[in-house]
């Protein structure tokens, strides 16, 4: 099993959740959250004064998801969170070595 993780764009939201619908995902966790990459930030003017905000509003999609569907999934959240400009975000693979669905006790693949 895989999780992935994507920080993407704010206003990309719903074109993501429509492209992850289309390609059948599991199950999806949504978090608001705040950070910078490479360029540490942005530079802003307000009233004439130039302030730095290093901290930009950025949407977390969390999903686990079987080994066979990781590439269709990454490729939908790709495509629909692009823009071609610095800051569309990044996509984080790693494994998961076991879930476990609290209600009935399922394990792997059929707790998903």
């Amino acid at each position: 099993m895989k999780k992935i993780e994507a920080i993407i764009r704010p206003e990309k939201i719903d074109e993501v959740k429509r492209a992850l619908e289309a390609s059948g995902y599991p199950g999806i966790t949504i978090t608001q959250v705040e950070g910078h990459g490479k360029q540490k930030g942005v530079t802003q003017q307000w009233r004439g004064e130039i302030y730095k905000v290093d901290l930009l509003s950025k949407t977390k999609v969390e999903i686990v998801a079987a080994d066979k569907d990781q590439e269709r999934i990454v490729s939908a959240i790709q495509k629909a969170a692009g823009t071609g400009n610095v800051g569309d975000g990044k996509i984080f693979v790693s494994n998961v070595d076991d879930v476990i669905r609290i209600r009935t006790g399922e394990r792997g693949d059929k707790a998903i």
